[in-house]
């Protein structure tokens, strides 16, 4: 099916409330419409169709590995430092459930999966636009830049773009794969680095690497072509980076500001990871504290004036507002081993073994199905980089979003009578 009648299903019912998710990410609370459009239609399902998990197995997958993600927010919630942000927060990760079946029952047909892939890429194809937009004007959809970095579409109080655009751009790698051939994919991989590396979120920078590495090995098939494709990725990499450090104050700031790494100082190395160590301390703290359920999902600002210094660089710039400090950990296993503690960390290994398991029991065709989303969520959860908060309102829905699709993805038909 050619890419415009793929974008043309996607924007029809049914596949148009799950979109609509991607679609509003970049306007505040508004991509909750697609949430809440996905409930009506699954309650509506189920009213007609009671029975309707026993012929699903992706649906019945989610729904387990749900329960390892909202269970840990549910037993950090006991005795929860802030109670109310906790259970609220708990409770209002019942939503994804919903979500995540809509999915399942919307994209029972490799077509419909496809026709949702493109309309995904054609989503990170407009923001892409966007972003060189404000690369050379200044402006782009989301108002002016901010002095240090691209923001597009998300606004310059809303520095989301980097890391976003990286998760997602699997999906516009994959359609251009299939609409220009490798070829396309390459220029397509090129054009996107350009506003990743200028967003200037270096956990961004490694989450599109890791993209590259993924699509160079499934195309490469040997070794020796793998070593081919990443050479050609650095080199595409070494350009666009050269070419940024002349022609861009942002990015010629930001890597000032990452090189200071290799400063062999302290001071150093703290201005490299913008404070993080300070957090990842007090992170530690916290766990130590409360070992088994941890301070409460959510629960980690309220937390941290207790486990960090007077003079606690984000006290005293009131990070979050009112001196709470920083909002949430910036890394995935101190962000679960602090707020839902030992347990939660238990549960979130088992929902990642049992998710591998049913990734390796599935056939090859499967598999490939679901390459763009599989690789889309292991660049999300790569354990080593710094990340947004995994049970926050807008990366939380992220994640839960390709979590849905996954588990759909993995579990579509090719016949006409699913």
């Amino acid at each position: 099916m050619p890419v415009t009648r793929h974008l043309a299903a996607a924007l029809r019912s049914p596949l148009l409330p799950f979109w609509l998710v991607i679609a509003l990410l970049p306007v505040g609370r508004s991509s909750e419409l697609g949430t809440l459009l996905c409930l009506i239609g699954t309650v509506l399902l189920f009213l007609r169709h009671p029975d309707a998990l026993r012929g699903h197995a992706g649906a019945r997958l989610l729904l387990v590995l749900l329960a390892c993600y909202v269970g840990a927010a549910l037993l950090s919630s006991v005795d929860a430092v802030a109670p109310g942000k906790s259970w609220g927060t708990t409770a209002g990760l019942l939503r994804y459930a919903p979500l995540g079946l809509y999915a399942c029952f919307a994209m029972r047909r490799e077509d419909k999966l496809r026709a949702l892939y493109v309309a995904v890429a054609a989503v990170v194809a407009l923001w892409v636009a966007d972003a060189w937009l404000q690369a050379f004007t200044g402006w782009s959809l989301g108002g002016h830049a901010q002095a240090e970095r691209v923001s597009g579409i998300f606004g310059a109080d809303n520095l989301k773009l980097g890391p976003t655009l990286a998760v997602l751009a699997p999906f516009a790698l994959w359609a251009a794969r299939e609409r220009w051939g490798r070829m396309g994919m390459v220029l397509a991989f090129a054009v996107l680095l350009g506003p990743v590396l200028l967003a200037g979120s270096r956990a961004g920078w490694l989450c599109y690497g890791l993209v590259g590495l993924a699509f160079a090995w499934r195309e490469a098939g040997s070794a020796r072509r793998f070593t081919l494709w990443c050479g050609l990725g650095l080199l595409l990499v070494a350009l666009a980076g050269a070419l940024a450090w002349c022609t861009s104050g942002r990015f010629h700031e930001r890597m000032e500001r990452t090189l200071a790494v290799f400063a062999g100082s302290p001071q150093g190395f703290d201005e490299a990871l913008t404070g993080r160590p300070a957090i990842w301390r007090a992170s530690v703290r916290m766990a130590a504290d409360h070992p088994w359920n941890g301070v409460g999902v959510r629960g980690f600002r309220y937390a941290y004036p207790d486990y960090a210094p007077a003079n606690d660089h984000f006290l005293v710039q009131e990070a979050c507002g009112a001196g709470e400090g920083a909002c949430h950990a910036h890394q995935l296993v101190l962000e679960v081993l602090s707020e839902t503690g030992a347990i939660g960390l238990l549960l979130w290994l088992a929902g990642m073994v049992l998710a591998v398991r049913a990734w390796h029991r599935r056939d090859d065709p499967a598999r490939a199905r679901a390459f763009p989303v599989t690789v889309a969520l292991g660049v999300m959860l790569f354990p080593l980089n710094t990340h947004l908060a995994f049970y926050s309102a807008w990366w939380g829905l992220l994640f839960a979003w390709l979590l849905g699709l996954w588990c759909a993805a993995l579990h579509v038909v090719e016949d006409d009578h699913a």
